[in-house]
C-alpha cells in the first residue's frame, strides 16, 4: 500500500471515465492478479455515473480539467484502497468501530445532499460542509496506520475542494449553470440509497 511514490505521473487525457480509471486503479493497487470483474465489484454504474457526474461539475466550477481530474481520481483511489483495506480485515476493532462511524456518517451526507435538492430553502451550505469535514476527519482517523502521507494528501484535497462553502453554494443554487449536474447527482444519489450501496 505504501508503493505510492512509484506511481507514474498523471497526465489528462480528452475523455474522462471514471469507471475505467477505477480498473485501472485497482490493478495497480492489487497487482495482476486482478480480474476486470472484481474491478467493477467495487465501482458499479451508478457510482460510476455519480463520479462522472461529480468530475463534470468540478470541471465546470474550477475551469480547470486537469485538476478536476486529479480530485476526482483521488477520490477513487481513497474508496478503493478502503474497500481493499476492509476486504482483507486489515482493520483493528476501533477502526472497525471508526468505519461503522463513518459509514453511517456518508449514509447521512447522502440523504441530506439529495434532500437539500428536493425541498425547496432547506439548503445549508454550512451544514453540509460540516458532515463532509466530518467525514474527512474519520477517514484520516481510519487511515493512519495503513496508508502514507499522500493518501492524506489525496483526501484533503477532495474534501477541501468538496466541503468548500462556496462550490457548495455554487452547486446548489437553483438558477445557476449546474442545476442540471445537480439534479443528475441526486438522482445517482437516491439511486445508490435505494439499492443500499451507500
Amino acid at each position: 500500500m505504501s508503493s505510492e511514490a512509484d506511481e507514474p505521473k498523471e497526465v489528462a487525457t480528452d475523455v474522462f471515465n471514471s469507471k475505467s480509471l477505477a480498473i485501472q486503479a485497482q490493478k495497480k493497487i492489487l497487482g495482476k492478479m486482478v480480474s476486470k470483474s472484481i474491478a467493477t465489484t467495487l465501482i458499479d454504474d451508478t457510482s460510476s455515473d455519480v463520479l462522472d457526474e461529480l468530475y463534470r461539475v468540478t470541471k465546470e466550477y474550477t475551469q480547470n480539467k486537469k485538476e478536476a481530474e486529479k480530485i476526482i481520481k483521488n477520490l477513487i483511489k481513497i474508496v478503493l484502497k478502503l474497500a481493499i483495506l476492509y476486504r482483507n480485515n486489515q482493520f483493528n476493532q476501533d477502526e472497525i468501530a471508526l468505519m461503522e462511524k463513518f459509514k453511517k456518517k456518508v449514509h447521512q451526507l447522502a440523504k441530506t445532499v439529495v434532500s437539500f435538492h428536493q425541498v425547496d430553502y432547506t439548503f445549508d451550505r454550512n451544514f453540509l460542509s460540516k458532515l463532509l469535514n466530518d467525514c474527512r476527519e474519520l477517514l484520516h482517523e481510519i487511515i493512519q496506520r495503513h496508508l502514507t502521507a499522500k493518501s492524506h494528501g489525496r483526501i484533503n484535497n477532495v474534501f477541501d475542494h468538496f466541503s468548500d462553502c462556496e462550490f457548495l453554494a455554487a452547486l446548489y443554487n437553483p438558477f445557476g449553470p449546474y442545476k442540471l449536474h445537480l439534479q443528475k447527482l441526486c438522482d445517482g444519489v437516491n439511486k445508490m440509497l435505494d439499492e443500499g450501496n451507500i
